[in-house]
């Protein structure tokens, strides 16, 4: 009995320093995903907007602070957008916006254990470029008119949510949303809103 209880100690105490090292280990990230995306805080006449998926992939560090916690830093590209509807010039119009982002998460990572790692914190955002798709009924005035020449660039969010490690892959969810909305004026032709979008990432971590 003696022994029994010696044997399981020791493996229990086996398992939870090599938990710890891993922990402890500074690992690089390479990761991929889709990216669920719409927007909130919406201003326009008769403007509404759905859901649209996109795409992110980019590279991490995992950087421990002791065992317990980390700063995870990444570099993403990341494609967001939505399915937008509403009236312009007396005609009803239709269209698909599709913006793709360099995104530069800072986030705190708390590892209560190996294989789980909450995480969350800001988000910088620089819009990279832009596309919208109009339906056949709109006008060349009317796609004119809705341009937004004075887009905001740079947008400052937050991001949080949990990764699943197993040794070096890693699986990940996180929601996000934006501080700071596209400096639209709220009108018909430039409906103003912000950026909320989910995402499920796959990784592996060299370490």
């Amino acid at each position: 009995m003696k022994k029994i209880l010696f044997l399981t100690t020791l493996l229990a105490s086996s398992v939870f320093y090599s938990s710890a090292q891993d922990r402890d280990a500074l690992k690089l990230l390479i990761k991929g995903g889709a990216t669920a995306s719409n927007v909130y805080d919406s201003e326009g006449e008769e403007f509404e907007a759905d859901m649209r998926l996109g795409y992110t992939a980019g590279l991490g560090l995992e950087i421990p602070i002791g065992t317990l916690l980390g700063i995870h830093p990444e570099v993403l590209v990341t494609q967001k957008g939505f399915k937008g509807s509403g009236s312009l010039l007396g005609a009803d119009y239709s269209y698909k916006k599709t913006s793709t982002f360099l995104e530069i998460p800072v986030l705190v990572a708390l590892k209560p254990f190996e294989f789980l790692s909450i995480v969350a914190g800001p988000q910088f955002a620089y819009l990279m470029s832009e596309r919208n798709e109009f339906d056949a009924g709109i006008g060349f005035d009317q796609e004119e008119q809705f341009e937004n020449d004075n887009i905001r660039k740079n947008i400052l969010g937050f991001v949080g949510g949990i990764n699943l490690n197993f040794n070096h892959v890693t699986i990940g969810g996180r929601v996000g949303f934006d501080f700071q909305n596209n400096r639209g004026d709220g009108t018909a032709d430039t409906p103003r809103y912000k950026n909320t979008w989910g995402q499920l990432t796959i990784g592996y971590r060299f370490y």
